[in-house]
């Protein structure tokens, strides 16, 4: 993991997000119901959130941050995708019940990435 993936991944999930959250706000206003929005919503949230920690990290990027930067990226393909995966396969008739278990999965990440960086500012 170096300083530059991680500033390239923080752009990367804070485009995809803007374009997510658009297409969800938009296209998908019509197709979802409220239920899924809000679900699609947290994704593109909690992606936005984990892009932005990701530029401040990557900025002040060092080894001891190497782990808690992994652990966001990974975290957020495997919380937000699952959940687009989720939302989008459900309201086009083929929900793909196998991403269920990925979510917590990726919460977890995220979570572990939070106590990593805790650790590193004690």
């Amino acid at each position: 993991m170096t300083q530059q993936i991680v500033l390239l991944s923080a752009t990367i999930f804070g485009a995809l997000s803007i374009i997510f959250g658009a297409f969800g706000a938009h296209a998908l206003k019509k197709k979802l119901t409220l239920e899924q929005l809000t679900s699609f919503e947290t994704g593109v949230k909690y992606q936005m959130y984990h892009a932005i920690v990701l530029l401040v990290v990557g900025f002040n990027f060092n080894q001891n941050l190497r782990n808690a930067s992994l652990l966001f990226i990974i975290g957020t393909i495997l919380f937000s995708f699952s959940i687009y995966g989720l939302v989008l396969s459900d309201a086009f008739g083929k929900k793909m019940k196998l991403l269920g278990p990925v979510t917590p999965i990726g919460g977890l990440c995220l979570l572990i990435g939070w106590v990593l960086l805790l650790i590193n500012f004690l």
